[in-house]
């Protein structure tokens, strides 16, 4: 069976993209696929678990400068392919392509680009634009996680590279529980950082308290912007309304006592926190940003969508979702019966086995 080499910042992460990563690593390894894990720097104590069968190794034991290790990085990457006769490299973040795609060149080699972001998310790094116009020459596969991003790749480069979507699969399988509206419970969960707008969700918050009695707001993370996110708490006098969580591993009981759910993201790639919450049949509140959210989510039926970084339309939804039992009832119903077949793990599973032959 093929070797394969995922590529990654740092496996020992807690966010999405590693998350996601080792749920499809975990379903290929007992299919027989050799796996192994290649972390730019540390990645031997994977936050996430994964298969006993998979082996993790780290080209730096600490974090470096890329700039200044740029060469080094790529030998190093270079000398593990070879060392451990790897087919097939998935690049895990199309910025990691600055180093795999001349790392690769020349060897035997299948090389998969694995975009979690969108095309237009840059994350303050210029280098990533360079990097996607390098993967969608050079790479065999570039792998998106929305049909929408799809399209701009394939607009926006001069692809050689073939450009496919594969969604997430949903961490959680679909349960039968019933959200309850008595709690007045609304979660958001995920890395404390400018990209998931938990700064903006406090504020439409502190617009929408005074009309929403009762309810309570928690998020579930952490990162390097607490101290700015207790900041804005104490500012708008919400510590009795808003609660910060510290990151767990057991994150289903907190979906269990939800009312519904709230994403306050500037933008994302495929957003797996909503395919969990949708799991637990939670309605959800989110800004209509690039990319995802509109393609989970079933404007008025399951959740609502909001103008991107509106704080103030995000607090007039939730506001609606919080005053209307009917509404939020309906949603639930509506939630019971969607079709989660495209985002099942078998079926992404058979996705990616297509592309790996």
């Amino acid at each position: 069976m093929k070797t394969i080499c995922f590529f990654i910042g740092n496996l020992n992460f807690s966010g999405g993209t590693e998350r996601v990563s080792t749920i499809i690593a975990n379903e290929l390894a007992k299919k027989g696929y050799k796996i192994l894990f290649l972390s730019l720097y540390e990645g031997t104590k994977p936050y996430f678990f994964l298969n006993e069968k998979i082996s993790t190794a780290g080209l730096f034991l600490e974090k470096i400068s890329f700039s200044n290790k740029y060469f080094s990085i790529i030998h190093r990457l270079r000398q593990f392919i070879r060392e451990q006769n790897i087919d097939t490299v998935i690049s895990v973040d199309s910025m990691l392509c600055l180093f795999s795609t001349p790392a690769i060149r020349f060897l035997n080699v299948k090389h998969i680009c694995w975009e979690h972001f969108n095309f237009t998310a840059d994350l303050g790094e210029k280098t990533r634009r360079y990097a996607r116009l390098l993967a969608a020459i050079f790479c065999d596969y570039i792998i998106t996680l929305t049909e929408t991003d799809k399209s701009i790749w394939l607009k926006k480069t001069l692809h050689r590279a073939k450009v496919l979507s594969i969604h997430n699969p949903s961490s959680f399988a679909k349960t039968s529980h019933i959200p309850s509206f008595d709690k007045k419970i609304i979660l958001s969960v995920g890395r404390y950082r400018y990209q998931k707008g938990f700064d903006l969700l406090i504020e439409a918050w502190a617009k929408a308290i005074s009309q929403i009695e009762g309810w309570k707001l928690k998020i579930v993370g952490d990162g390097e912007q607490k101290e700015k996110l207790l900041s804005l708490i104490k500012k708008y006098d919400l510590s009795d309304s808003v609660e910060l969580i510290p990151s767990t591993k057991d994150i289903h009981q907190y979906f269990q006592n939800a009312s519904f759910y709230c994403m306050s993201s500037r933008f994302e790639g495929l957003p797996m926190v909503l395919l969990e919450a949708q799991s637990y049949n939670l309605p959800i509140v989110s800004f209509d940003c690039p990319t995802g959210p509109r393609e989970l989510i079933d404007e008025g039926q399951d959740g609502l969508l909001v103008k991107p970084e509106d704080t103030t339309k995000l607090a007039e939804a939730i506001i609606r979702l919080s005053k209307d039992q009917a509404l939020f009832n309906e949603m639930v119903i509506h939630l019971f019966r969607k079709d989660t077949t495209p985002f099942k793990l078998e079926y992404i599973i058979g996705q990616w086995e297509a592309i790996l032959q």
